[in-house]
């Protein structure tokens, strides 16, 4: 997903979204704007602390010490030219919610092939398995170990759907608080990974 980019004047417009809300110090905001945008969108504090300085120098900010950090806050200057670019502000606000929805798109389409190929590696290994032992025994304890096998696969299926649905939950929810990131997708595909290749594993040393 390509990150989100501020055109131009956006970022101080926003900038003075998140002081309305409360008063912040530099860092906060770098960390605020991040959550918004789900990790796709990380200023610098070069490309902050420079834009707070220009606020300040048109009164639309104050600065005051707070021990060693220093705390930025919106004035009432600030909050009209926030209310006379209302409109902006909510398209901006549109727009983090197109990217961060299109992100969590992007994670379940992940997750439900990642569920696609398991259920797939599961048929595969219990039709290997049937071949085994028509080979190894006889008709009637072939015939148990194939229904055993196939009811084996089948309860491997539900609990694959179960775990997707309840993933695809929190998926949802994540997404509309804006804390799904592209590390999360990554994160997921490993754990994916490492899920299945443990189960051919020891469906491998159960041939």
């Amino acid at each position: 997903m390509t990150p989100p980019v501020f055109s131009h004047g956006s970022l101080r417009l926003y900038l003075l979204a998140l002081l309305d809300e409360r008063p912040r110090h530099g860092y906060e905001l770098i960390q605020a704007l991040s959550e918004r945008f789900g990790g796709t969108y990380s200023p610098s504090a070069g490309t902050i602390y420079p834009r707070l300085a220009k606020l300040e120098e048109e009164g639309l900010v104050t600065k005051q010490a707070d021990g060693r950090k220093t705390v930025y806050a919106i004035t009432d200057a600030g909050r009209a030219e926030l209310e006379a670019r209302r409109p902006e502000l909510d398209a901006i606000e549109d727009e983090v919610t197109d990217s961060v929805r299109r992100l969590a798109d992007g994670v379940r389409a992940e997750v439900n092939d990642a569920m696609r190929t398991l259920r797939a590696e599961l048929a595969s290994a219990a039709r290997e398995a049937k071949r085994a032992a028509r080979s190894a025994t006889g008709s009637g304890s072939t015939t148990n170990l194939h229904a055993e096998s196939n009811r084996s696969v089948h309860e491997a299926d539900l609990v694959i759907n179960e775990f997707r649905q309840q993933l695809r939950t929190d998926l949802r929810t994540h997404a509309h608080r804006a804390r799904v990131s592209p590390d999360t997708v990554a994160n997921l595909r490993t754990q994916l990974a490492r899920v299945r290749a443990d189960l051919l594993a020891e469906l491998t040393r159960g041939a």
